[in-house]
């Protein structure tokens, strides 16, 4: 057996993250293994994990669930679906805190604001959420703050002026708001 293989073996591996609406269909969607080698299968995929968990109530506590040899763990927030999915070999706490990891990440780029239309406005840090989160299937961050703050950074560099600007405001409505509560 090659080293690489044994790391794997020890290694929880995600298999996808999946981002939906409250109508099943695609948000944003990463896919790590050849589980689901087309398009088709993958929507295919999301519509059945879809089908099966929407008549849960999964919006205060993340839900476990078993499908065809995965298992998958989802929450809702808003009308957007979080699911992670693993082998049925993998554990469980890992494939939740995964899910915690990426549902808070997400939560604090979109400053609590989590629903479909913002999330679709912000597409492109969620998915270098994703990127920070996972690697071709292997957990590299769980830690939200930690997350977000990288996605943060990335974007802050991508867009320079536009980042330091927003700062720059929040700022002075922090002064704005700290002066105010100074004079009642």
């Amino acid at each position: 057996m090659s080293g690489i293989h044994g790391a794997h073996d020890l290694c929880p591996l995600v298999k996808n993250i999946l981002l939906l609406d409250s109508e099943g269909k695609r948000v944003a969607v990463k896919y790590y293994s050849d589980d689901w080698p087309t398009n088709a299968a993958k929507l295919s995929f999301e519509k059945y994990v879809f089908s099966k968990t929407s008549k849960t109530n999964a919006r205060t506590e993340a839900e476990i669930t078993l499908l065809d040899s995965n298992i998958i763990v989802y929450k809702f927030a808003q009308d957007l679906h979080f699911f992670v999915t693993g082998g049925d070999n993998e554990n469980e706490l890992v494939l939740s805190s995964v899910l915690q990891g990426f549902f808070d990440a997400v939560a604090l780029l979109l400053r609590n604001n989590v629903e479909k239309m913002e999330a679709l406005e912000n597409l492109d840090l969620i998915f270098l959420c994703l990127d920070e989160m996972v690697d071709q299937g292997v957990v590299l961050e769980t830690d939200p703050s930690v997350i977000a703050g990288k996605v943060a950074m990335q974007s802050t560099e991508a867009s320079g002026s536009l980042s330091e600007q927003t700062l720059t405001q929040a700022l002075a409505t922090a002064r704005e708001h700290l002066a105010r509560s100074l004079l009642t």
